[in-house]
């Protein structure tokens, strides 16, 4: 076998890992049962322009994950796993690419080797496959990048077509995600023809037809969707973007080192090699007065620049999420192949160890995919969602109380939107960054949508001509209407209760609730006969 089909080979073999470990993790919440049931509803409504959470308009981000779930959905079915092959996708788009791009530069056996180090990485084989948007846009982030670098590759003329598909990416970018699908790779791009002497080269760069190409792809949903709802671009641009950027009521504040050890984590055990080697030659004499030698090795230096630059740019908001430094993990593994070329050379066992720590790192990916899916189970409604699907009939209602079960819709496949009952007046004042508040900012773009948020008292007033469901956490106890509503399941995280027919069956056994579970998964039992009690 040659040296590319060992590379082509490598890139489908961890492919192929990354499709297994997608198929044995349940959603993971909130936000893989949030971006799936978006999808979900996409495709199940028809509706291409305006994604939608419950029914209720949700313009957090930019709808490419929603469009390529919905397609998906249309040849394969709605599923966990065939809703993870968006990203999926992603994942092997990156990584083909960044393949292509490293030979171009660097050779074959280094292109492989970074191959081989990011796609056994944590951050590959569980970003990889994690329903949500983080991974999208750092995929076209890279090949943005990866596409503009090249694009001045000879020193003498840019690459126009190269630069122009660069363009193109940050449109897929930017509707991946945001403004960060083309700010930050344009911010690489600039930081790195600047320090290594190339700044002037921006003048070639074709700057018109590059930017009609990438309005092309990302204007026409926004100019669409401000069309129907004029408050829009307010909401998604400023409140969405840099609102979020700067301010500090949103969730999950951490320090600004918090992404040292994410990455650390990320790119286990091999972020380590490349502090070290830096910490080594910081030592030898590599300081800022041979600036020089990054002025020559242009190439040395983007990958320091790329993630760097990504690095600090995430650090400086408050509020941190894990996902978001994704970006930065496919120029980590090309710093850890530089390190590991300089301090491996001409060493005979080089091979075995580079092998030994590529299986290491894969091993840890494959644990924390495991250790992933039992914290999901904790969570997850998947138990009562199931039951629920084989008792509801046509015509049932669906409520939620005391929070927000946020894969019960995906799992149970319902087709009209669930009541969510608070106490919404207190919610709009007391709510943070939180699953009341994105419900309630959506209602108000579409009030009519937003009658599924109900008072409390409509627990109350339930109708009795037919049969009412109530999904509330366990343990939870309706302090106003406990007569008209008892509890028919007791999951492991959520209780299923249910009002209007009487009880012929109580499932809170486990004798019984096996002996549902088994008719459930019968084929020959239609949804009218696996109602309860009959």
């Amino acid at each position: 076998m040659d040296e590319r089909k060992k590379s082509w080979v490598a890139i489908g073999s961890i492919w192929l890992v990354l499709l297994i470990l997608a198929a044995i993790r349940p959603l993971s919440l909130p936000d893989e049962g949030r971006y799936g049931d978006v999808g979900r509803w996409m495709f199940m409504s028809g509706d291409w322009l305006i994604p939608k959470l419950n029914g209720i308009p949700f313009f957090h981000k930019p709808p490419l994950l929603y469009w390529l779930q919905a397609a998906v959905f249309h040849f394969t079915g709605v599923h966990v796993w065939t809703a993870r092959l968006v990203v999926a996708g992603h994942a092997l788009v990156m990584l083909v690419c960044l393949y292509l791009g490293v030979r171009q530069i660097r050779g074959e056996n280094f292109a492989r080797k970074v191959v081989l180090v990011l796609g056994c990485s944590v951050g590959f084989l569980i970003g990889g496959q994690f329903l949500n948007h983080d991974f999208l846009v750092a995929t076209w982030m890279t090949v943005a990048t990866g596409l503009f670098a090249l694009a001045f590759q000879s020193q003498e003329k840019t690459n126009l077509f190269l630069a122009r598909l660069g363009f193109v990416a940050c449109g897929f970018g930017f509707l991946s995600k945001g403004l960060i699908g083309v700010a930050l790779p344009g911010l690489v791009i600039f930081t790195w023809l600047l320090v290594t002497g190339q700044i002037r080269r921006l003048l070639d760069f074709p700057w018109c037809s590059g930017l009609l190409l990438f309005f092309g792809v990302a204007l026409p949903w926004l100019v669409r969707v401000q069309s129907q709802f004029p408050d829009f671009l307010n909401y998604f641009i400023i409140e969405q973007h840099f609102a979020r950027f700067k301010g500090t009521h949103f969730n999950n504040p951490q320090p600004w080192w918090f992404y040292l050890p994410v990455i650390a984590i990320f790119m286990f055990p091999w972020f380590f090699l490349v502090a070290w080697d830096l910490i080594n030659r910081l030592k030898a004499g590599f300081n800022f007065e041979n600036v020089r030698c990054i002025q020559i090795d242009r190439w040395t230096a983007l990958p320091w620049i790329w993630f760097l630059v990504i690095l600090l740019f995430f650090s400086i908001p408050q509020s941190k999420l894990v996902g978001y430094i994704l970006p930065a993990i496919p120029p980590v593994a090309l710093l850890v192949v530089d390190s590991w070329e300089r301090i491996t050379a001409n060493t005979k066992a080089s091979a075995i160890w580079f092998w030994s720590v590529c299986a290491l790192s894969a091993l840890t990916a494959v644990g924390a995919n495991f250790l992933a899916r039992y914290n999901s189970l904790k969570d997850a409604s998947l138990d009562v969602a199931h039951v629920l699907h084989c008792n509801f009939y046509s015509g049932d209602r669906v409520y939620v109380a005391g929070d927000f079960p946020h894969d019960l819709s995906f799992e149970s496949n319902l087709q009209q939107p669930i009541l969510i009952v608070q106490d919404w007046a207190i919610a709009r004042k007391t709510a943070v960054d939180d699953w009341r508040r994105i419900f309630f900012e959506g209602a108000d773009f579409d009030p009519l949508a937003g009658q599924v948020l109900q008072e409390v008292q409509s627990l109350n007033t339930v109708q009795q001509d037919g049969q009412s469901w109530l999904v509330t956490p366990a343990g939870f106890q309706l302090q106003k209407t406990p007569h008209l509503w008892d509890v028919v399941y007791k999951g492991t995280s959520w209780w299923l209760w249910r009002s209007g027919y009487s009880l012929a069956v109580d499932l809170t056994g486990p004798s019984t609730v096996n002996a549902v579970l088994q008719t459930c998964q019968s084929p020959m039992m239609n949804r009218r006969d696996r109602r309860i009690g009959n």
